[in-house]
């Protein structure tokens, strides 16, 4: 029972301790587990993904080639920055790396990289992520034919494999892969709950549910029947195979930081992520977005073939202006369905949470002429939305997405009536006007340019900031080192590493005497590696080890300006507390935290819901 409750305390204590900001970090914050009282009363069912199609998990054969290629000297890291704490591991553990063998690869590497003389970094990444998943599994990574069915980014790099293979057997890496393969998976493990907001928040805007499955109706000769002409056609069967669809995210420690990499390979959709990636961005949520369409899209291919004219006359109106816009039908409509969900569940999202802050404020006063200016506010923002979901639509139109302002129509008359996503494209595909939709742009001309205008004005704002931090004071310019470091070890505990975030710490302290979210930061290091002791006396020595620095945080933070990092510091050490079974004094720490009150980025829930658990025991 203790070990299943030490769990409970080291995933409160993985939020973010990046207070600097006074947020916290949604993207490395699981949701709480119950805890040791809770678990005596009824549980709601965890939501688990696979019943979605996803599935995260880390691919060996993608940790060996971008390990490669490293080796080959592909590197992303922005120049002055410091590799990520998981690359300079990777590039330690082979620096002793045959010479011969290095030179080879890196020359390999050069003479294919300069075909892409201006490619950015994501895009020299891009075919051998591809090449990755088009070999057989490790150690063989067999290769598959050479044919002109292959891309053509593949077939330039298919001669890497025998590079590959020698890499592996020579590196040592499959000694080190297992190791490799954790750190992997503790990231994926962060991205779960914020993917389960995605996926959430996806398919109960489509109101729709994805297909994990289908049956193919395939040909089968009846048993007795031959191969003779005249026995064909009269001796078939058909049979039903089943096909599983599956949506993997796989985590990539070694990726380019901000590029995902999206790859469908059969009934099999990949999303290849970066550490640090938010599940509910943009690009990872428009992938399964399109996981979620596409057969909703193959189940009226009739209807759609039916008006492959009307679409083809839209779709060459457009090459007209882009030649490399695919002139297929199928990816049109596909593309355009995506599009037009992605634009209006931003819009619909945006605005209903300006929705609800808007109304939280008028009932906070009766000044006529404060709700008056509030309510003008709402309006202005709101057009600010809405034209930003128009010049969204105005861009995938242009790059071959020729329906998506007539699907965004549809869906936002679907957005009230809950109609599921596949009820309504047949009638849709039916009855759209080809000359109506050609005109879209021209239409939305004004929207799509105060859009734009409202875009640069914000890139000036933050460029304007940007300035201002490093053209600053010296506090603004300490502050922005201290984040900076704080983020590296954040970096390390992703991939467990405590040890060497624990050194960097450290040495922060001496640079950053006092600073409460370092001992925070040790705190949490602390709590992070007990998790990893088999050994009950270790496990208790460093949880009070993690109780004295998250003591020191209290005693330097600041009640006026760290009202976060004590909250949480106060409600992570109730939670260690209440693992030791000193009741009294975990009940005072959640006291303490509540007694602060709801504050951006703290833990008044996570202590209250504690505190009563604790309460209610016998």
């Amino acid at each position: 029972m203790k070990r299943f409750f030490i769990a409970i305390v080291f995933i409160l204590l993985t939020s973010s301790f990046l207070l600097a900001q006074q947020r916290p970090n949604a993207s490395t914050t699981p949701t709480p587990a119950p805890n040791r009282a809770q678990t005596a009363r009824p549980q709601q069912a965890a939501f688990d993904l696979t019943q979605y199609g996803v599935r995260i998990q880390p691919e060996p054969r993608l940790v060996v080639m971008m390990a490669a290629l490293d080796a080959a000297g592909f590197d992303p890291v922005p120049h002055g920055e410091e590799p990520s704490p998981f690359r300079a591991q990777v590039r330690r553990d082979q620096i002793n790396l045959d010479p011969e063998l290095r030179a080879r690869m890196k020359k390999f590497f050069e003479l294919n990289n300069r075909q892409l003389a201006t490619a950015t970094p994501a895009e020299q990444a891009a075919r051998y992520v591809s090449l990755a998943y088009a070999l057989g599994p490790v150690p063989n990574f067999e290769a598959p034919e050479r044919s002109i069915e292959l891309p053509g980014g593949l077939l330039e790099v298919l001669d890497f494999v025998p590079l590959l293979r020698e890499f592996y057997q020579k590196s040592g890496i499959d000694a080190r892969l297992p190791a490799y393969l954790r750190m992997y998976q503790a990231e994926g493990d962060l991205l779960r709950r914020p993917t389960i907001e995605m996926v959430k928040s996806v398919l109960s805007y489509l109101h729709t549910q994805p297909v994990t499955t289908y049956s193919e109706r395939v040909v089968v000769n009846a048993p007795g029947s031959n191969n003779s002409r005249r026995s064909t056609g009269r001796q078939k069967t058909y049979t039903f195979r089943e096909h599983e669809r599956r949506f993997f995210i796989v985590p990539d420690l070694l990726a380019v930081p901000g590029a995902i990499n999206f790859r469908i390979i059969a009934d099999d959709y990949y999303a290849i992520v970066p550490q640090g990636t938010d599940p509910t961005s943009s690009e990872l949520r428009r992938a399964y977005i399109q996981y979620a369409v596409d057969p909703v899209v193959l189940h009226f291919n009739r209807e759609i073939a039916a008006r492959r004219t009307q679409i083809k006359q839209l779709l060459d109106e457009r090459t007209s202006h882009n030649q490399n816009i695919s002139p297929d039908i199928f990816i049109a409509v596909a593309r355009s369905l995506v599009a037009a969900a992605e634009a209006r569940l931003d819009v619909s999202t945006e605005i209903a949470a300006l929705t609800y802050q808007t109304r939280q404020r008028l009932a906070g006063t009766q000044d006529a002429a404060v709700r008056a200016q509030l309510a003008k506010q709402f309006e202005v923002r709101k057009q600010e939305i809405e034209d930003e979901g128009v010049a969204e639509l105005a861009d995938a139109y242009e790059q071959g997405a020729v329906l998506a302002f007539y699907f965004a129509d549809q869906l936002r008359s679907s957005e009230e009536s809950g109609f599921d996503i596949a009820n309504f494209l047949g009638d849709a595909i039916n009855t759209f006007d080809p000359a109506r939709e050609s005109r879209r742009l021209d239409e939305n001309a004004q929207a799509r340019a105060r859009a734009v205008a409202a875009r640069r004005a914000r890139a000036a704002a933050r460029a304007n900031a940007a300035a201002n931090e490093t053209g600053g004071d010296a506090e603004n310019v300490r502050r922005a080192t201290l984040v900076r470091k704080l983020s590296e070890v954040e970096q390390l505990l992703r991939i467990k590493n405590y040890e060497e975030a624990e050194n960097r710490l450290r040495q922060m302290l001496t640079e950053f005497p006092g600073e409460p979210r370092i001992f925070f930061a040790l705190g949490q290091t602390a709590s992070l590696s007990a998790q990893d002791a088999i050994d009950e006396s270790v496990q208790a020595q460093r949880l009070e080890r993690a109780l004295s620095h998250f003591q020191m945080a209290v005693r330097a933070a600041s009640t006026d300006t760290d009202q976060a990092l004590l909250s949480r510091a106060h409600t992570a050490m109730g939670r260690i507390l209440a693992f030791l079974e000193r009741r009294q004094e975990a009940i005072r720490e959640f006291d303490e935290a509540i007694k602060i009150g709801r504050v951006d980025g703290g833990a008044f829930n996570e202590a209250t819901e504690a505190k009563q658990a604790l309460v209610s025991q016998p």
